[in-house]
């Protein structure tokens, strides 16, 4: 009987114990933020500021298109019990406004990290260009016209000059008055022809006018004008975006303040070091222009002047026409381009053409959208990849 206490007390005794320890275990999982992201930037960013303090996933799989990925529903379960779901906010991930929906009643909080960014759009920078050919063609038009005048003038002087050889002496007053009408009318005649030419010239413009929206009719949205969400391939962007991470975890771990605080205070400083490696990259370069798969490094463009040809639009499913393709190919060529870049996660069946036709070798630059297989095997991150896209620059444009 004593026996079989002592067994009872035994086993209450481990039940304890082991509830004990079950409840423990869960105050140490919870003491770290469950986070999952988007693309991979924002996981690097995340794990970097958080620390041993978050716990971060980016849901996208590796090697997988940010652009056309869309979440299985294990995955939105997964959300849904997470503490955050950080995206950019920029449209980059379509599925986002959906999985807000049917997700509003979960504890999960939705965290735009591009909040406050000056977007660059696409349109913008195809306006910038056709101004600036528009404004050669200005300046190339007043030259004719200008040289148009002085033949006119040329051509009225042999005139003068013949009726004065062809007429008598004693007829020259009779017929100064009459070269005088004669002139007069000329002049008359010159004034409707001016006319005539700035009615050819009002229509020539209108007809500019609509050749351009046809021709922006026939870009099948290639340059639609949305946001370019490629932010993070920006190192000062990227600041904002960390910034942004930062807040959020601090409003979820208000606790751990300083250390978010130091930990992106750290990661800025790698930032801005990365951003003046950049800067000496352009400063030695031999020429500014890369011709890439996709148009994915506008912001490379606007911060520090290299200049993207791209073969396909913001997103790789945007495909040039055959007249786009062609100007495409004749612009490499005509800035005698050697290099076409292609990326790691995107077959690019279009740039695959156009290296064929100029003739130019293939190199790989890295859109960190998400990383690949051999990444993780090789432990690349954020920083490490950046670096290695300034290599690859610095071969291209040389």
């Amino acid at each position: 009987m004593n026996l079989k206490k002592s067994s009872i007390l035994l086993t209450m005794i481990i039940a304890i114990l082991l509830t004990g320890c079950s409840k423990e275990q869960t105050a140490t999982s919870d003491d770290s933020l469950l986070i999952y992201t988007t693309i991979y930037p924002l996981e690097f960013f995340t794990e970097q500021i958080g620390g041993d303090y978050v716990s971060v996933s980016s849901v996208i799989p590796p090697g997988a298109d940010a652009h056309t990925y869309e979440p299985t529903a294990k995955t939105m379960t997964e959300i849904a019990e997470a503490d955050g779901f950080i995206y950019t906010g920029i449209g980059l991930e379509g599925f986002v406004d959906a999985a807000k929906d049917s997700l509003t009643k979960e504890k999960v909080r939705f965290i735009t990290a591009g909040e406050g960014l000056e977007f660059h759009s696409e349109e913008s920078q195809t306006h910038d260009n056709e101004e600036s050919h528009a404004t050669e063609d200005t300046h190339s038009h007043d030259d004719e016209e200008s040289h148009a005048t002085e033949d006119a003038h040329s051509h009225d002087d042999e005139e003068s000059h013949a009726t004065e050889d062809n007429h008598a002496h004693d007829d020259e007053e009779s017929h100064a008055t009459e070269d005088t009408h004669s002139h007069d009318d000329e002049e008359s005649h010159a004034t409707e022809d001016n006319h005539a030419h700035d009615d050819e010239e009002s229509h020539a413009t209108e007809d500019n006018h609509t050749e351009s929206h046809a021709t922006e009719d026939n870009h099948d949205d290639h340059n639609h004008g949305d946001e370019d969400p490629h932010v993070w391939i920006d190192p000062i962007l990227s600041i904002t975006l960390a910034e942004n991470i930062k807040n959020a975890l601090t409003e979820l771990s208000p606790e751990n303040k300083d250390v978010f605080e130091q930990n992106f205070l750290d990661l800025k400083h790698e930032l801005e070091d990365l951003d003046s490696e950049f800067h000496k990259l352009v400063d030695e370069a031999a020429h500014p222009e890369i011709l890439v798969s996709h148009a994915a490094y506008g912001y490379w463009e606007k911060r520090y002047g290299i200049e993207q040809i791209s073969v396909t639009g913001l997103s790789p499913t945007q495909e040039p026409s055959q007249k786009q393709l062609q100007t495409i190919i004749e612009t490499a060529k005509e800035h005698e381009i050697k290099y076409i870049l292609f990326e790691q996660n995107i077959t690019g069946k279009v740039a695959e053409v156009v290296k064929n036709e100029i003739g130019a070798e293939a190199l790989m630059i890295h859109n960190l959208e998400s990383l690949t297989e051999e990444d993780i095997k090789n432990k690349e991150d954020y920083l490490s990849i950046m670096h290695k896209n300034i290599e690859t620059l610095r071969k291209a444009m040389n």
